[in-house]
């Protein structure tokens, strides 16, 4: 048995082993190679990160590590080959390591219980659940009456201040919040409201987008472990585009009425256009956020995100 990292060539293999793998597993999607040769040729993609188990020639499971956000895969083998799983994963975390990294995490759909279980016996541990949400515009309260408070579209120099008040939410070094804000090629920073209280200080950011083209929030797996794009949380990660997308950041003592102000001020602006449904998304770990979305938006599925430091 031989590990090596990627070559080309390997993507259809590399969806042979999952869909043999994971094939009877719940809400399982097959892999098309082309999917799998789209991201491998996306220029985010390092090669010597992705680990190949190989047998007489040929491959016979694989298991990824996404180095610029920590993620790294299940190793996927094909049947009568598990006992590789444990070289394969001992492979990426390893690399992981090597490139400096402090943690890594995974995440997979919860009712993929044997999944669950293997990474936990492994040493890594449930950091927080990713909650899904969505509301009809027309069941908001009809308390999302306009703010009197000064809202206004971001300013780069509001950069500072929307890190501190996204504070244990974003998950982006304060250096790569402002390109990520402002040169972000999925939505345009005209996308981002500032609350301000009545002296002009910062107390909230939030975030709604309409694009047609995304999908609906009704009509996407709720299940599926999929960062949604907006929602504050999943910087830096690969994620889903949903249309509709709301989101917002605010210090626990803010968080209601900020909420409010915000969802009152962006659905508006949303329902103007293709938007029939809004869609959220929450970690667990953000409980002063968490309340607002449970108690003003329905919860369609989570998903766990389980972590190792290295």
């Amino acid at each position: 048995m031989n590990i090596r990292t990627f070559l080309p060539g390997d993507e259809v293999a590399q969806a042979a082993v999952f869909n043999v793998a994971a094939n009877a597993l719940p809400g399982f999607k097959p892999a098309v190679a082309a999917d799998v040769q789209r991201r491998t040729r996306a220029r985010a993609f390092d090669p010597t990160a992705r680990f190949y188990a190989e047998t007489g020639g040929a491959v016979v499971g694989y298991c990824a590590l996404e180095p610029d956000q920590g993620r790294v895969s299940f190793p996927w083998c094909r049947k009568g080959h598990e006992a590789i799983a444990g070289p394969l994963l001992e492979a990426a975390l390893g690399d992981a390591k090597r490139r400096g990294l402090a943690r890594v995490f995974t995440a997979y759909r919860a009712d993929w219980a044997f999944i669950q279980h293997y990474f936990t016996a492994r040493g890594f541990v449930r950091a927080r659940e990713v909650v899904n949400f969505c509301a009809d515009p027309v069941e908001l309260p009809t308390l999302l009456s306009r703010s009197k408070l000064p809202m206004n579209r971001i300013r780069r120099e509001d950069v500072p201040a929307i890190a501190e008040l996204g504070r244990g939410v974003i998950r982006l070094p304060d250096d790569k919040l402002e390109a990520h804000l402002f040169a972000n090629p999925f939505f345009p920073a005209e996308a981002l409201l500032l609350l301000r209280d009545s002296h002009g200080a910062p107390i909230a950011c939030g975030f709604g987008y309409d694009c047609a083209t995304y999908a609906d929030v009704k009509k996407v797996d709720p299940l599926a472990p999929c960062f949604r794009l907006g929602a504050f949380g999943t910087e830096g990660l690969n994620t889903k585009r949903v249309n509709g997308m709301f989101s917002y950041v605010a210090k626990p003592e803010h968080a209601l009425t900020a909420g409010l102000a915000l969802l009152g001020e962006l659905s508006l602006e949303l329902t103007e256009g293709s938007v029939t449904a809004l869609a959220a998304q929450c970690g667990t770990d953000a409980p002063h956020l968490m309340a607002f979305y449970t108690r003003y938006f329905k919860e369609q599925g989570r998903f766990p995100v389980l972590e190792l430091v290295l």
